[in-house]
């Protein structure tokens, strides 16, 4: 398995319409075994996304999908940056094969 976890900084008071976008955007990803999108409870500008891919190849190819395509483009004037990109490789864990 292939996994991610960021950290996006949000333009201030934009991060729920972020995240709204994030999660709309993403409904149908082959390979993608988990995406989720949280809060930062200690810093009102900060989404955490958390993917689980079934490989690396899976992951890239969900970047050229129009509805993924779509969620970059009305995301992006909310991105103040991103400040934290970890590569990982899931072994298991609940709700993981």
């Amino acid at each position: 398995m292939h996994g991610l976890i960021g950290k996006i900084r949000c333009t201030p008071g934009q991060r729920d319409a972020l995240a709204s976008i994030l999660l709309d955007g993403t409904a149908a990803m082959p390979g993608c075994i988990a995406y989720v999108v949280a809060r930062d409870p200690g810093d009102d500008d900060v989404l955490w996304i958390t993917e689980v891919w079934t490989d690396a190849a899976s992951h890239q190819a969900s970047l050229s999908l129009p509805a993924v395509q779509d969620a970059i483009a009305r995301g992006r004037p909310l991105i103040a940056g991103f400040e934290q990109h970890v590569v990982t490789e899931p072994l298991g864990g609940v709700g993981l094969p």
